[in-house]
């Protein structure tokens, strides 16, 4: 097993060895910026399978909702680059909510972050299958498959250090974006010297009537909240300041730029292709695949443009195993999680948090059968939040000082803060009976879950704080009263008293027998072994051994006064793996439960089998 372990993750590495884990800005791009670069594949198709319900003529709508989402993207843009200065040491809107705005608010922040992250890697995925499916359909029956292998992939990947994941994410990603830039750029000569093909402005004009009916403004609503899910991803890199080079949060910031023209551009001109080119969502082939394919041409390009694009989607998942762990790792130093999630692995990357986003993502690829039209309505709606609590934070903080009070910083951030949170409700509403009513649901269960976590924290910390009093009894605590159960006389047991007796002076042993006529024998048998040793014998008519051994511990620990009791376990090991289906193993058994139970010291003393 622990070969297996070297095998797919590498040799562990010193800790130490952590400040030479950090990312230079052309693989920070692609490590946290991936998911938001990778939307574009699906965001306009996700606009226009919405305004499919008015039918094809209302298509050239997909523009002007188009460029309201690049309004807002830049408004989150020029939010989060405060954000990345004020707050050095990542999280996100987390760490801003939980400085500024309480423990509620930063709880409810943190859960909206984490489902968002999760629906990211199913989301991602199961959009890089279909990308894969358009190109070769004959893979449709297994798409399901092809995306739990993608995660493990990308599991495998990631638990072997952020350095090795980053050089690994950074080629495609690169290609990706080379690919759709050069589309784009072809496609547009093409527009320019062919002609528009789909719905005009001219036409556009006749269908305006069409919006003064409360459904169909009801349905442009829907389209534009299903189009900001190109805005997915745009808070990872607040969240992971700490990954980057030295100056971490100027190399952060000029990341987040980059990362958001690169967005607004291939969003923007993926776009006007499909209005410009007619196309209409189809069930197995991606809007984007069919402009790549009007592009490109049926030929070599295009099937490598469908690989860069599963590719990208593929590997936007990879957004959240480097913003999952790291936020997961924060709420579990405060005490919001199992602290095992604050633990890096050998790798020097936080193993837990990336296994259980896995398995997360798993989960719902299979529940959702990798459908990404079924999963995008959950979509969004976390991500809009915490780009809410995240402004409103910042502003607070910028309030407060008197040196951050610049109109012009406070009004940009505002302004951010109160349209993202229009743009919340928005999608809470449009996308509600489409399952966006789950992520709202989940959401407070997410918050009363680490409430619960703290709460039991918090009684851990003070059952088991010591002050001078307690601790000067302590010292003074006397010699253990030894119990040692056994079921007969033999070298096992042997081994357990000899310990018993260089520990204590107050030993006795213990057997639950089930018929009667088993106590004459054993009491002969150690009477002639250790006749200075006291045998208690339990008669068991229901042939139960827990409940008669924890009353009898139980009567020993009230006469033992202040001593402490110690259950010496004697247990022999076998040779072969397979040998330990032969025996009962109820040394195992009543250890579990006895730890479970009572407070008393367990000790087993091993005895290894020789061929």
């Amino acid at each position: 097993m622990a070969s297996l372990k070297r095998l797919l993750i590498g040799e562990p590495m010193e800790t130490k060895q952590l400040k030479h884990e950090k990312l230079p800005k052309w693989k920070a791009l692609a490590v946290f910026s991936s998911d938001a670069l990778s939307s574009v594949a699906y965001a306009t198709e996700e606009i226009l399978l919405v305004l499919a319900l008015l039918g094809t003529s209302v298509f050239f709508y997909s523009l002007p909702i188009a460029v309201a989402i690049l309004v807002l993207l830049l408004l989150v843009t020029l939010s989060y680059r405060q954000i990345i200065y004020a707050f050095p040491s990542g999280g996100g809107a987390y760490v801003v909510a939980r400085d500024h705005l309480g423990t509620k608010i930063s709880l409810v922040a943190g859960a909206a972050l984490m489902i968002d992250y999760i629906l990211t890697v199913a989301v991602s995925i199961s959009s890089g299958v279909a990308a894969l499916t358009s190109a070769f359909p004959a893979l449709l029956p297994w798409k399901v498959e092809l995306a739990v292998a993608l995660v493990l992939l990308l599991m495998v990947l990631n638990l072997r250090g952020i350095t090795e994941s980053a050089t690994v994410f950074a080629y495609p990603t690169h290609v990706f974006i080379g690919f759709v830039l050069v589309m784009i750029a072809v496609g547009g000569w093409q527009l320019w010297h062919e002609g528009w093909h789909g719905f005009t402005m001219r036409e556009h004009a006749s269908t305006a009537h069409m919006f003064a009916s409360g459904y169909s403004l009801f349905i442009l609503l829907r389209a534009f909240s299903s189009g900001c899910s190109a805005m997915t991803g745009v808070e990872a890199i607040s969240n992971g300041v700490p990954a980057f080079r030295p100056d971490s949060s100027k190399n952060a910031a000029i990341t987040m730029v980059w990362m958001s023209v690169l967005l607004g551009t291939m969003f923007l001109g993926i776009t006007v292709l499909a209005a410009g080119f007619g196309v209409t969502p189809t069930e197995h082939q991606t809007v984007i695949s069919q402009i790549g394919r009007h592009v490109f041409g049926n030929g070599l390009l295009f099937y490598l443009f469908q690989l860069a694009t599963m590719l990208i989607l593929v590997l936007a998942a990879n957004t959240s195993f480097a913003g999952f762990p790291q936020l997961t790792s924060i709420m579990a130093k405060d005490g919001f999680l199992p602290r095992s999630l604050a633990a890096r692995g050998d790798r020097l990357v936080f193993s837990n948090g990336i296994i259980l986003l896995s398995v997360l993502a798993i989960l719902l690829i299979i529940v959702f059968h990798a459908e990404t039209h079924s999963l995008i309505p959950l979509y969004a709606v976390g991500v809009f939040l915490s780009f809410t609590i995240g402004q409103s934070g910042l502003i607070k903080k910028l309030w407060q000082r008197e040196e951050g009070r610049k109109i012009g910083v406070l009004l940009t951030v505002g302004t951010g803060a109160a349209v993202t949170g229009m743009v919340t409700l928005v999608t809470m509403v449009a996308k509600f009976t489409q399952g966006a009513w789950i992520v709202i649901v989940a959401i407070p269960l997410f918050v009363w879950m680490f409430s619960r976590i703290h709460e039991h924290y918090k009684k851990l910390g003070v059952q088991l704080r010591l002050d001078e009093r307690e601790w000067q009894q302590r010292e003074k605590m006397l010699k253990p009263k030894v119990i040692i159960p056994i079921s007969g006389v033999s070298k096992v047991v042997a081994q357990s008293v000899q310990y018993a007796r260089s520990i204590s002076d107050d030993i006795t042993a213990l057997s639950i027998i089930f018929d009667e006529k088993d106590e004459q024998k054993l009491r002969q048998k150690w009477e002639k072994f250790y006749p200075d040793i006291p045998l208690k014998v339990i008669y068991s008519p229901y042939r139960t051994i827990l409940s008669p051994l924890l009353e009898y511990i139980t009567k020993a620990e009230k006469e033992a006064d202040r001593a402490p009791v110690t259950v010496l376990l004697p247990q022999f090991i076998v040779k072969k793996w397979w040998h330990t289906f032969l025996h009962n193993q109820t040394a195992i058994i009543l250890r579990f439960f006895l730890i479970m139970k009572k407070d008393v010291v367990i000790a087993t003393l091993p005895y290894h089998l020789r061929e």
